[in-house]
């Protein structure tokens, strides 16, 4: 192991108590995407962190979200690395309450905790490590960290396109798979809407007037599902049935949401146009059904991601901890955007996290420091490498 990786892994090491400290603080506010005080709460604590490190640091004031917080940072090298993070998460306000953080035998939960609130403070750390060891080898390193990622980053993505159009690299800090992967290709992902209005009318005395736009919708659902081919990395999922008004009202609107995963820009196009089918056939032909919604990522392949992928490797054996890559994911990030620019992206650089999104998440604490010598090490390393 080279004496600089040694250095930052002891570093972090020691610097773990720490790193909980700040981690518990972040995890026990509330951050869903639709919690716009709470996500601007941790991103209050985030930008304080990024200004201690010695970054510029702006907030983009977001109205149907919370707000961006961008850090930048000029040094005196070669190339321009932009690193991203999110700071909402899927849990909704009231969450911490049930389920505050805790850390016990080696593992820290609570929620976001690996998605991904243990990856930004591993970030911030590492980069404070490296940083005063007299790192300069950069020109700029430039930290955005989104308030609506969970959501798609659907008012966050012309500024992240932005500044990974201006970046030779990009690095994601989205949780380690279990086991110690990291992602370098990802398939495409949409959220799509479908919104049945018909006829209400009283069930009992007026039934043959009313027309069911849940019975509509209900009817597509299996439809919907049986696009899905695991085997092939597609998938539709109708995650969000709602509809009716009264138990003996026949239901005048239906809306359903649509989650649809490809691991090719032609699969997605091939789900798409099956969808618009499904939802042009009706078997009342007085319910009005519309389709709204899009491809909120779009694919990327690990092309251009081969160098950055060897260089996490080979300092992951210098480590002598277990990295490798996972086959492509129907996971979407904002990587995504990135990387489908053709800029060089590795994602899932966080620390290694099991069961994200569900109550059983986790994050192996151990790996705050590995997985944090590793990201110190990949940006040490970088200015060695081919700019784009």
């Amino acid at each position: 192991m080279s004496g600089e990786l040694l250095r930052h892994r002891n570093a972090l090491a020691e610097k773990t108590p720490q790193m909980l400290a700040l981690l518990e603080r972040l995890v026990n506010i509330d951050s869903g995407s639709y919690d716009k005080a709470g996500v601007d709460r941790v991103g209050v604590i985030l930008a304080d962190e990024l200004a201690r490190t010695g970054f510029e640091v702006t907030r983009n004031a977001m109205a149907p979200c919370g707000d961006q917080v961008v850090g930048t940072l000029r040094l005196k090298g070669r190339g321009r690395l932009l690193i991203l993070g999110h700071a909402d998460t899927v849990w909704p306000e009231g969450t911490v309450r049930e389920w505050p953080y805790a850390a016990k035998d080696g593992y820290a939960t609570g929620p976001g905790v690996g998605d991904m609130k243990g990856g930004l403070v591993m970030a911030i750390f590492a980069l404070r490590e490296l940083l005063a060891s007299g790192f300069d080898a950069l020109e700029s390193i430039r930290f955005f960290i989104v308030p609506d990622e969970e959501l798609g980053s659907i008012h966050s993505r012309p500024r992240i396109e932005e500044a990974a159009r201006e970046a030779d690299w990009v690095l994601v800090l989205e949780p380690g798979r279990p086991g110690g992967g990291i992602v370098t290709a990802r398939g495409a992902v949409g959220a799509f809407f479908m919104h049945a209005c018909g006829q209400t009318a009283h069930c009992a005395t007026n039934y043959r007037k009313g027309a069911s736009a849940v019975r509509e919708l209900a009817l597509k659902v299996p439809q919907l599902e049986a696009l899905s081919d695991p085997d092939r990395n597609t998938v539709v999922n109708v995650g969000v049935f709602r509809g009716g008004a009264a138990r003996q009202v026949i239901p005048g609107e239906a809306k359903i949401d649509i989650d649809v995963r490809a691991r090719t820009a032609e699969q997605a196009e091939a789900l798409l146009a099956a969808i618009g089918r499904i939802a042009a056939q009706k078997r009342d032909s007085r319910v009005d059904i519309r389709l709204s919604g899009t491809l909120t990522r779009p694919p990327f392949t690990s092309e251009n991601n081969r160098t950055l992928a060897a260089l996490a490797l080979a300092l992951a054996g210098e480590l002598g901890i277990t990295v490798f890559e996972v086959e492509p994911t129907a996971g979407g990030s904002d990587g995504n955007f990135a990387a489908a620019l053709g800029v060089p992206t590795i994602d899932a650089l966080g620390p290694v996290s099991t069961d994200v999104c569900s109550r059983e998440e986790t994050m192996e604490i151990a790996s705050l420091a590995d997985r944090g010598a590793m990201f110190a090490g990949i940006i040490e390393r970088l200015p060695t490498l081919p700019q784009t």
